[in-house]
């Protein structure tokens, strides 16, 4: 089984061109299956000789340890891949996880920040040291853009085109998209710029990353995330805000300003409209409760029913 998950891993750096991420997400949920069969059946069985009853097992399992069923299905849908890999490869005849039903997940709406509260979290920084400067230009680019963490600390000055005010982004499976962004994160980076100072003993290519730690190197999505819980302390904001929710954020106003649904699409980069999609049901539940406490009748119903 090693060996089989080894070579699923190589298929899907150098075929299906997956990131890393993507990769370590798909080797980590086998390796579970693998403990699993360890632990609890007592041995490891080659691609050949999993059926789907043992499948079937290992997902009961899954279930009992109480894993949210989001979870539970991202490793069907990792096993049935490598399982039609090995099919492909000859280590199996038959894929075991076809048949397995995936748990129809329940969608929680995206957490998002309101435009005032977004406001006051990209005051915080300050503006006159270069720390500030740099966090600010994070956050406002974070959110005039739309932007993915990974996107966010993968971005090179070179990414950037100040004439256009639009930064060429690298999101997800390696596809790039243009991301236009406002004028108070494009003051933002300017202003970052003039402080930047990239370690001399990088090569050229590192140079050019964009947002840098103290030491001059690229900041990892780590160090974003200590950056924004801190300043979430000082505001007082939700706890449980990431630097994704800035991403909610973006989208949620973009509708609640608008924007059409396919244009919000293609600036967040999402393969499918029915991933955006979730942002009109939170649109429609701010419509919901604006209504309730404005219209008359329904706050008058609320107060007859209490």
């Amino acid at each position: 089984m090693d060996e089989a998950i080894d070579l699923f891993a190589r298929y899907l750096r150098i075929e299906r061109n997956s990131s890393a991420l993507t990769v370590k997400s798909y080797t980590d949920d086998l390796r579970s299956l693998c403990e699993f069969f360890e632990e609890y059946q007592g041995q490891l069985y080659p691609p050949a000789e999993v059926t789907t009853q043992l499948l079937r097992t290992y997902v009961t399992f899954l279930h009992e340890c109480q894993y949210a069923r989001s979870t539970v299905a991202r490793r069907l849908a990792c096993l049935r891949s490598f399982f039609a890999f090995c099919v492909r490869e000859g280590l199996c005849d038959t894929n075991p996880a076809k048949a397995l039903r995936t748990p129809r997940a329940g969608r929680k709406l995206p957490h998002f920040l309101t435009t005032e509260q977004v406001g006051q979290l990209l005051d915080a920084p300050s503006a006159n040291t270069p720390d500030g400067l740099r966090d600010r230009a994070i956050l406002e680019t974070t959110y005039s853009a739309g932007l993915r963490v990974s996107e966010l600390v993968s971005l090179n000055v070179s990414n950037w085109d100040r004439d256009a005010d639009v930064l060429r982004v690298l999101g997800k499976g390696r596809k790039e998209r243009v991301a236009p962004i406002g004028s108070y994160a494009a003051r933002a980076l300017d202003r970052y710029l003039e402080v930047r100072e990239p370690a001399a003993s990088l090569p050229p290519a590192e140079q050019d990353a964009l947002f840098l730690n103290r030491f001059g190197k690229r900041l990892s999505d780590r160090s974003v995330r200590r950056m924004l819980d801190k300043y979430l302390l000082q505001t007082g904001l939700n706890q449980l805000t990431s630097p994704h929710t800035l991403r909610h954020s973006f989208a949620t106003h973009l509708l609640d300003g608008g924007a059409d649904l396919r244009s919000v699409q293609e600036l967040l980069g999402h393969k499918s409209l029915t991933t955006t999609q979730i942002y009109t049901h939170v649109s429609t539940r701010r419509l919901r409760e604006t209504y309730e406490l404005a219209h008359p009748h329904a706050a008058g119903n609320r107060r007859a029913a209490s």
